[in-house]
């Protein structure tokens, strides 16, 4: 059944609470590669109890299940199997604490016409119990398959990097089973840990989560740009322009423009684009 904007368009997903301790700010951050080398001053700071703080990228996990309700919405109908997740934005709108419960809220925000395939903008607010938002996650999602409705195809990307070298280069390696340990923060998509369904997807061995490689690209900025401060990171945009297999190494260039950070990220094996068209805005 074809995409229809007009049952779409706006349409509201229920509420999704969400409850995390410091157990769990840890495990994501070792699903990210954090905690190497392990007596690092800095990647105790995102291993340890003592003193723990948080990547700005956490804020992409309480809003991730919000995922989960898309079959539901009306005049949305599509093949899951034909989805890909090509681009993510996030706002960080408060300090994140290291314990909180909060409730997603999602809304049909966009949908454009890409020809072959329909893009949907899946926009995902979060607040905390006293009703304070803490993020908002704009979720850019291609259904394969679902476009020619007629729409609009949507702004052209932007966040170029300037014609000059970077500013800085970071080598971020991943572990061969970097997937396995990032998937425990809920993303259980057996893309990427059972090789049988890779195969199926078009690999010959299961790939690493987009917001995986997202994550890692943002530690990378924080730590070598930002001098390990989380909190000074307000925006953060990127596009999935590549996959990324468990053991390779990401390579992220940074460019500073302003109050930005431009960024761009590739595979070190095989020099593939893996997140492009990426900008951090700085508080």
């Amino acid at each position: 059944m074809p995409i229809d904007p007009s049952k779409a368009l706006g349409a509201t997903l229920a509420g999704r609470p969400f409850s995390w301790d410091q157990d769990r700010i840890i495990l994501y951050h070792l699903g990210l590669g954090a905690g190497n080398p392990p007596t690092d001053p800095n990647e105790l700071a995102y291993t340890y109890e003592k003193n723990l703080k948080v990547l700005p990228t956490w804020g992409v996990i309480p809003a991730f299940g919000s995922l989960g309700g898309l079959g539901q919405v009306p005049g949305l109908q599509f093949n899951p199997a034909l989805l890909l997740h090509g681009e993510q934005d996030l706002e960080v709108h408060a300090p994140i604490p290291t314990e909180a419960t909060v409730e997603s809220q999602g809304r049909i925000a966009a949908i454009y016409d890409k020809g072959r395939a329909a893009l949907v903008v899946l926009e995902v607010q979060t607040k905390d119990g006293n009703g304070n938002l803490m993020f908002t996650n704009r979720f850019s999602l291609f259904l394969r398959g679902e476009g020619g409705f007629g729409g609009e195809r949507g702004p052209e990307a932007g966040n170029l990097p300037p014609q000059r070298d970077p500013d800085l280069v970071v080598e971020s390696p991943t572990l061969p089973q970097q997937a396995l340990l990032y998937r425990l923060s809920g993303d259980k998509n057996p893309l990427h840990a059972d090789p049988d369904f890779a195969k199926l997807g078009g690999f010959d061995r299961p790939i690493l989560h987009g917001l995986c490689s997202y994550g890692i690209v943002c530690k990378a900025v924080v730590d070598r740009a930002l001098g390990g401060d989380t909190g000074k990171v307000a925006r953060y945009q990127a596009r999935f322009s590549g996959v990324v297999f468990p053991g390779e190494t990401i390579v992220t260039s940074m460019w500073r423009e302003g109050n930005q950070i431009i960024v761009e990220a590739k595979t070190k094996e095989r020099n593939s684009p893996v997140i492009s068209n990426a900008a951090i805005w700085l508080k």
